[in-house]
Order: C-alpha cells, then structure tokens, then sequence
C-alpha cells in the first residue's frame, strides 16, 4: 500500500499478535458497550428479566418473567443471575446480568482459538478470534443478553472437542460431552440438533472407528448425565414446566417453513451477517479445491452446510440462530487469511482501513452535532430522531474516545507488512467504530430504546393500592420491561384471573375501540417512547367503571401493533 512505509519508524505490535495484545483488543471489543445503557427490546430485555426473577426470588429451578413461568433452558440465565449476585454491589442489575455475556463471548473466542490451533497450526490460529469476532452479525449479539451466545460457547468447544479427538481422544470425549450438555442446557434442542451431523462426519473421518465411536457415545452419556442434573428435579417439582418446555421445543423446531425460501434468506442475510468471514472462506474454497480430501477444509465445510440446512428447514429466519453458522465459517476462513494474494490482501486491508476512518470520522461529527448544537442541519435531525433528547458534553468520554482513535491511527502506521495485516486491522476498526458508538452516542441511542420513562409514567397513573391489571398484546420484552423498572406485573387477559381485573394495559391501537368502551373500560392513561410514532406503538391504559364484571377475551381485542420477532429462536 503507497501510503503505508514497508518499514515503519516506530514499531508497532508484531502480527500474527502476541497472547496479551490479543486478549487485550478482545477485552475491549466484548466489555465496551456492554454495559452502560438500559434492557432494551427483545432478548435483551428478555434475558434480563429472567435473570432479575432468579435472582430476586432465588427460584433458580423454574425460570419466571415477570412473575409468569418462562419455559426455557435455564443456563444463560443462571450465569446472569450469578453475575448479578456478584457484581449488582457495583454495577445496575442490567448491566452485572450482561455479564453472563462477555463471559460466554470470551469462552467461545478461546476456543475457536485452540480449534483453530488444532486445525491449522499455531502460527494461523489467531486469525481465528479475529474473523469471529469481525464479523459484523456477532457484534451486536456479544453485546447483549443473548443465550444464543452460550450455545455458541458449547459449539465453539465441541468443533474443538473433535478436531482434538484423534490426538487426545479420552479428554476430547470429556470436552465434547459437557460442550452437548453446555448446548442443551443453554438454548434446548437446536444446538445438540446442529451438531448431530457433523459428530457423525468426525466419526466417518477417524482412522479408529470403534473407539472413536466409544468416546463419543461415552461423551453423549455424559451430556444426559448433565443434563439430568436440571431435567429429574424439575420433573420431580414441576412436571407441567417440564411438558410445556419440552413441547415448545419441539414446536420450534417442526414450525412449517419455506423450505427454500428460508434457506435462501439465511444465505442472503450472510451476505452481511458473516462479512469477512464468507469472502474469506470463499476464497479458502478456491484456493483449496480438493476439499473432502484436505482434513482442515472438510469438518468446517461440511459442519458450515448441515447447519445452514438445518437452520433453513427447520428455524425461521432469526439473527440470534445464525450465530451458529458463523464458527464453521471461521474455522474455514482461517486459511483464506493467510493464502490472499498480495493484490487481494492490500485491497481487503486498504477497504478495512477506510472504511472505518470514514465510519469514525461520522461518529465524531454527529457526536459533535449531539454536543455542541454543530453542524446545525445535523443537530436538527439527531433531535427529530429522538424528540426531547438534549445533549451533554462529557469531558471523560471525549478524552477516552480521542486517545483511542490516535491508538487507530497508530495501529495504521506503524503495524508491519503481513498477511495477517488485514484482518487485524478490521478488527481493530471495528473495535474502534463499536467503542466510539458505545461512548460518544450511548446517551442518544439509549434515549430512543429505554422503557424506563415509560414505565415510569405509567406506575403514576397507577394507584398504590390495585387489584391485578390485565394485558392485552404486550410482548415478552415489554412485560420484562415494566415488572424491572417499576415491579410493574400484568397477567393476560386471556387467562380466568385475568378476566377479573380491574385495570387493562394495551399495547397497540385498538381496531374497534368501541367494544372496549362497550365491555366497561375507560382510558385513563396513554403513553409511547419519544421515537415511536405510529398508533401502534402506543400503551393505553384502562380501568374498569361500575361493577360489571364481564371482560372481553383477547380476541375480542384486536391491535394494530408493529411485529416483534418471537423471543427465542
């Protein structure tokens, strides 16, 4: 690159990096940003909730939203709950549960490490962490509360578990073992499901069929054994729990799809979900065409298109579930890294460096808009986004986000010519761009996301002394959302107890606001966040008038509301 000395001045990291610049770029990358703002919707808040129940109630058993029975494997949310028990003394209880998640992210970077060590040989296996954690559908995943990422932990380990097989096979088995029982227990069939087919292909691989068979069936025993640890307790105490979880498993995974069609959207979304990871395995693919017959190609490969396949006939398209995809993905990746021609490394090297300058730059520049008023065209748009937000200079973040930035362009200039030049410098770029959004625009973008003052507002309107409100239409994230903020619980309307509430909290507008009316309610309260503008969008509260005690179904309620993705995939 002309713009870059062959030789700099002043040295720099050595690439591949060493042990603790890796770690320390990693632990930047997982923590910056994982705390710091409040649930937002969806898993986040999700997970959060369950969390928040455990450890407020200490029923760690039975997972609880809400004061509602949450069928779901229970391990991610035993994680957070821990790390709140641990670290609620310095930290919100939101931002101790995401915790759990950094946990899991840096577990799951480890051992895509020592798989791709195994795999392809120390001097490549850095690669590995870096294309992981590039990879731009992973970032926001590792930054929230997402169980998704234990079961990402227990496939990273179990990829690991088998390549290590043939060299170490009793502590493999051991390994591969607690990986299942780690899958099953954080995210229920589907990662035990995905991994099926690729245990198979490892065994058909294995030079010793009969004891490779052994080990791996010993392993399964083991996962059972684990997993019996959770399962006969809770048969034991809650055997409906148990049936409802079980079923909902199930459920998932025979939904009706499109067959086809699903599986072209999880192609489609990998286009980029995966970047770099799938140009880089592409290309590894080129280079290396001889695949089943070159061992590190043929289990990531092979692995990558079961899951892939797996996911599109089985899972409708969610981001969380194509986390699963990507370590096999990496895993071929690493030797597209370094087998780049000089040509193709520069530009993909020159691409990553501008992009994320460029990327940078415009954070500053709106951060700039958000903190002083300037440029004023943009601080008038920043305030339309979001109305009501009023932004604050901080000296502390500024100073923090400056010297980062001049750690950038230090990396630009000074890190030596090398085939790992790459993606090292995507991964810091993207470090740096994430870093620079958690810092300079946290306030903003937790302003337009955060039900808090919602929920606050709402718990004005409520008298002290109530009986139970119903719900009509209000997503898991939401119902997470109130009880956190303001121990605020509600219980469907659907249900016989619910029928015999006295207050009604909607979600969405009502198409026939007139049965409402009809049934005895009326609206003493309504409220939405500041960035949420359509009907749809809003909470109307009501309370009952007279004695009548009759009470729509929720069917007698339909809602124009905006669609939530399911909370699980």
């Amino acid at each position: 690159m002309p713009f870059l000395p062959e030789n700099p001045r002043f040295k720099g990291i050595s690439l591949p990096p060493s042990g603790w610049v890796l770690a320390v770029l990693l632990v930047v990358y997982i923590f910056i940003g994982l705390i710091g703002h409040d649930p937002w919707k969806n898993d986040d808040a999700i997970s959060i909730g369950i969390a928040y129940d455990i450890a407020r109630s200490g029923n760690w058993l039975i997972p609880h939203l809400a004061g509602q029975p949450y069928p779901d494997a229970p391990l991610y949310y035993w994680t957070a709950a821990t790390t709140v028990h641990l670290f609620s003394w310095l930290l919100p209880v939101h931002d101790a549960a995401r915790l759990a998640s950094g946990l899991y992210t840096l577990l799951a970077l480890e051992f895509i490490l020592l798989a791709a060590r195994e795999l392809h040989g120390r001097d490549h296996a850095a690669a590995a962490p870096l294309i992981l954690a590039g990879s731009i559908g992973f970032l926001f995943h590792a930054h929230e509360a997402q169980p998704m990422l234990a079961a990402l932990t227990a496939h990273t380990a179990a990829y690991w578990a088998l390549i290590l097989l043939p060299r170490r096979p009793h502590f493999a088995a051991a390994v591969f073992g607690a990986a299942v029982a780690l899958g099953f227990l954080a995210n229920g069939l589907l990662p035990v499901l995905t991994l099926l087919p690729v245990t198979i292909f490892a065994l058909w691989q294995s030079a010793n069929r009969k004891t490779s068979t052994f080990l791996i069936t010993s392993a399964i025993a083991l996962a059972f054994l684990l997993s019996a640890l959770w399962l006969i307790p809770l048969q034991m105490s809650a055997p409906r729990y148990l049936a409802s979880f079980l079923q909902g498993e199930v459920a998932t995974l025979t939904k009706a799809v499109s067959p086809f069609s699903n599986i072209l959207r999880y192609l489609n979304l990998l286009l980029w979900y995966a970047w770099p990871a799938l140009p880089l395995a592409a290309w590894a693919l080129w280079s290396k065409r001889r695949i089943l017959e070159t061992r590190p190609l043929a289990l990531p490969i092979f692995s990558f298109l079961s899951v892939w396949l797996i996911l599109g006939l089985t899972v409708e398209l969610r981001s969380a579930a194509a986390l699963l995809l990507l370590p096999p993905l990496v895993l071929l990746a690493v030797p597209g890294v370094t087998s780049l021609r000089r040509g193709a490394a520069n530009a993909f090297d020159w691409f990553g460096m501008m992009t994320f300058t460029i990327f940078s730059a415009v954070v500053w520049i709106v951060w700039s808009a958000m903190a002083f008023g300037w440029p004023e065209r943009l601080a008038r748009q920043v305030v339309r986004l979001e109305p009501g937000f009023v932004g604050h200079f901080s000296l502390t973040a500024c100073i923090f986000s400056l010297l980062v930035t001049i750690v950038w362009f230090w990396l630009i200039v000074t890190s030596p010519r090398s085939p790992m030049r790459g993606i090292m410098h995507w991964m810091a770029g993207l470090t740096l761009f994430w870093l620079l959004l958690a810092v300079l625009w946290m306030p903003w973008i937790d302003y337009g996301k955060t039900y808090r003052p919602l929920s606050a507002s709402l718990a004005k309107a409520l008298p002290a002394k109530r009986n139970c409100i119903a719900n009509a239409n209000l997503h898991d994230s939401i119902l997470a959302s109130l009880d956190y903020f303001d121990k605020i619980r509600t219980i469907p309307l659907r249900y016989d107890a619910g029928k015999a509430c006295d207050w009604l909290l909607v979600h969405g507008e009502a198409r026939d606001a007139a049965a409402i009316s009809a049934a005895g309610w009326r609206k003493v309260w309504e409220g939405r966040r500041p960035s949420d503008r359509r009907e749809s969008d809003k909470f109307r509260l009501y309370r009952r008038e007279g004695k009548t005690r009759t009470s729509p179904a929720l069917s007698d309620i339909p809602v124009r509301s905006a669609e939530e993705p399911s909370a699980r995939p």
